[in-house]
């Protein structure tokens, strides 16, 4: 069988994923993105679990957006059942940018409360871009059973996916001010003042809702 430059071309690229030099992986990531082949899928896939560095995951992303969802998706939904922390997030991370709605019965329950962070906040962005109309109040619901979770970039990471959805996250915020846990009370405030507020900083908007729970207030009054 004569091999043709495409086909030197793919086999350099599918090496540069693996060479030692994340320059070299980034260029290679681009090249594979730039020429969209079905032999790369699965390569492109299996380095997402394994990347170190992540601007080359992010191009790697990239480059599997290039390829249709027929050949992307049915490898990446595998990929968020993973035991791998990287993979399910990286296959979530991958799934928020292609966008498909196919894939929203893989955001489960138990990837928006996975233990992992990075995996959670990785699941909770997807959920908002690939929930289906007429499921956003359920997700909040969902969503809000995360309230009060980690340090403050988890946190403002799951205010934003929870203002993404929009007037629907009202109720589920205003049952979580009534929480035991004041730092689910004060995450719920400081969401609430986002989502009036877009522009409000959320360090302000935590530090203001804590001094709130602290005086034993709800943030409820004259709403």
């Amino acid at each position: 069988m004569t091999t043709t430059k495409r086909d030197m071309d793919a086999l350099r690229a599918l090496q540069g994923l693996e060479d030692g030099r994340p320059s070299a992986r980034l260029r290679a990531a681009l090249a594979v993105g730039a020429t969209p082949d079905p032999c790369f899928v699965d390569k492109l896939v299996e380095r997402c679990a394994i990347e170190p560095e992540f601007f080359v995951r992010d191009m790697l992303t990239w480059a599997l957006t290039r390829h249709p969802t027929s050949m992307t998706l049915p490898r990446l939904l595998r990929e968020v059942r993973s035991e791998r922390a990287q993979a399910r997030s990286q296959a979530l991370h991958t799934l928020s940018k292609i966008g498909d709605r196919q894939a929203w019965p893989a955001i489960t329950p138990a990837l928006l409360s996975d233990a992992d962070g990075e995996v959670a906040r990785s699941a909770w962005r997807a959920a908002v871009v690939l929930v289906p109309d007429g499921e956003e109040p359920t997700l909040a619901t969902e969503l809000a059973t995360q309230l009060g979770r980690g340090e403050r970039e988890m946190q403002l990471s799951l205010s934003r996916a929870l203002v993404a959805l929009g007037e629907v996250i009202v109720p589920a915020l205003r049952a979580a001010t009534a929480a035991p846990d004041p730092g689910v009370r004060a995450h719920a405030l400081a969401t609430q003042r986002l989502l009036r507020e877009p522009d409000a900083v959320f360090e302000y908007a935590i530090e203001e809702a804590k001094r709130v729970v602290a005086l034993g207030g709800s943030g409820q009054e004259g709403q």
